[in-house]
């Protein structure tokens, strides 16, 4: 799983973390993190940037709803 791969974080991150974790308020730092540590991610820590991190965001906010 790349950066890019922003609905599947999502998805990954809401089944990992749904019921503990408001999407709304996660700090980019910490979702970055989560993200990171996901068992699929693989990709290079410096390619994410905010723009990433507000898409996955999103995304997970929309799939918690």
């Amino acid at each position: 799983m790349k950066w890019t791969d922003t609905q599947r974080i999502a998805e990954e991150l809401y089944d990992l973390h749904g019921d503990s974790i408001d999407p709304k308020t996660v700090r980019f730092t910490h979702l970055r993190d989560l993200i990171m540590a996901l068992p699929d991610f693989d990709d290079d820590p410096a390619r994410c940037g905010e723009r990433i991190l507000e898409a996955v965001q999103q995304a997970w906010i929309e799939e918690a709803e």
